[in-house]
């Protein structure tokens, strides 16, 4: 197979992410490998005006589940995710650490990514000795102790202070690991040997190519079928060489040439596309899912564009004004098709799933509303609220108030 339709490759990176798995009737620790074995990473974003990021993914496919799954498996031991930048802040497989391992020499030799300096150049050993003798320990246990004045407010979201800034490059260099989060989403830093499992630590540094190489076949793995750009961007990798440095070309030249990816064609694609060989076409698609914007099937917008002709930018900071769609847009998977999109809020205190607004797509199929009314029936249940209230905002409103038997802005 070397040509292939916009909707066979649609149908492919749908299955590769594990939308066409035979679902479980209650969502076990099995479920979540294999769910997560299809994803890679998990996003992890602040926003928690649904369901924080991390947890969404592994509810579109795998339906209502006990987040505790994802909580043991990265809090308790032997842990089987940890954090770290891996796409942007993420939740990996542990054997991805020993991956990473280039890309925290990289960012010590570049003082982190921020760009933050310690006013007192002791500090990072100071901190880390606490770390040491008091972990685990968020970055607030050690602020008092670690400040060297009051903290500044001029730059919203990034007011840090001096622990907060040290205990961020540390984990950045791989000198400290995140152990979990606090119930108000802090993190929680220990030394990676009290984190992460000894074999992992004790695995072998590959060279760095042979790291990307490793990263790019786990990225076509959960793509199905790419472009290298998308190939770089799901660990957010170096597209092309550079001197003395690795890159997703050589690793995809390196993977067509031992047959593992199969350069393809894709109808509508300007850029070389590659099926990864274990890649399966199913017939049909019959997926019914909310996806977060940090989920990986949209998450590379031009991707998305390219997969469904669905163009989707999120706008948190877009004033409201000038919103589009809304503040927090979902976009609806019906089959293998995105057919809408709904502006979602959870009204924890009302035990309500508030919808500002919802829109169709263009030829989306008449039964869009009744099959979106069961969606949301169901991730209300699974976030533990009683009702569902759709406001006024969009074309698909009205349908969908009709739908779930509400009335219309209620």
């Amino acid at each position: 197979m070397d040509q292939l339709t916009r909707l066979q490759a649609r149908r492919i990176a749908l299955a590769a992410q594990g939308f066409c798995d035979r679902p479980h009737a209650t969502p076990s620790t099995r479920t979540f490998d294999r769910t997560l074995a299809r994803t890679g990473v998990l996003q992890v974003d602040s926003v928690n005006v649904l369901q924080r990021a991390h947890f969404m993914p592994l509810y579109s496919r795998m339906g209502p589940y006990d987040v505790d799954l994802l909580r043991r498996a990265a809090e308790r031991r032997p842990r089987r995710v940890v954090e770290y930048w891996a796409h942007v802040q993420a939740l990996m497989p542990v054997e991805l650490w020993p991956l990473m391992r280039h890309r925290m020499e990289k960012y010590r030799s570049e003082r982190g990514k921020w760009g933050f300096v310690a006013s007192d150049p002791d500090l990072e050993q100071r901190v880390l000795a606490a770390v040491r003798d008091r972990g685990p320990v968020t970055a607030r246990d050690l602020e008092d102790e670690f400040s060297t004045g009051p903290r500044t407010r001029e730059h919203w979201g990034w007011n840090w202070s001096e622990a907060r800034k040290v205990l961020d490059y540390l984990f950045l260099v791989g000198d400290v690991a995140i152990a979990g989060r606090t119930s108000q989403f802090e993190v929680v830093y220990d030394l990676p040997e009290r984190v992460l499992p000894a074999a992992v630590l004790d695995a072998p540094t590959p060279t760095e190519q042979e790291a990307v190489t490793e990263l790019v076949r786990r990225a076509a793995r959960s793509h199905g079928v790419a472009s290298a750009a998308c190939l770089a961007d799901y660990y957010r990798l170096r597209l092309q060489p550079a001197p003395g440095r690795a890159s997703t070309k050589v690793a995809v030249d390196e993977l067509v040439e031992s047959g593992e990816l199969i350069p393809v064609t894709v109808q509508g694609w300007k850029r070389q596309a590659y099926l990864h060989r274990d890649a399966r076409l199913p017939r049909r698609v019959t997926a019914r899912a909310l996806l977060s914007p940090f989920d990986p099937v949209v998450w590379e917008r031009d991707r998305a564009e390219a997969l469904f002709d669905f163009f989707y930018r999120i706008e948190i900071y877009v004033p409201a004004p000038k919103r589009v769609h809304g503040y927090y847009v979902l976009p609806f998977l019906l089959g293998d098709r995105l057919v809408a999109r709904v502006d979602l809020k959870a009204d924890r205190a009302n035990r309500v799933l508030l919808v500002p607004g919802a829109f169709a797509e263009d030829a989306a199929p008449p039964e869009t509303a009744e099959e979106l009314a069961a969606e949301l029936w169901r991730l209300a249940g699974w976030l533990g609220l009683d009702d569902v209230v759709v406001g006024t905002r969009g074309g698909l409103a009205g349908d969908l108030a009709h739908a779930l038997g509400a009335p219309l802005g209620r």
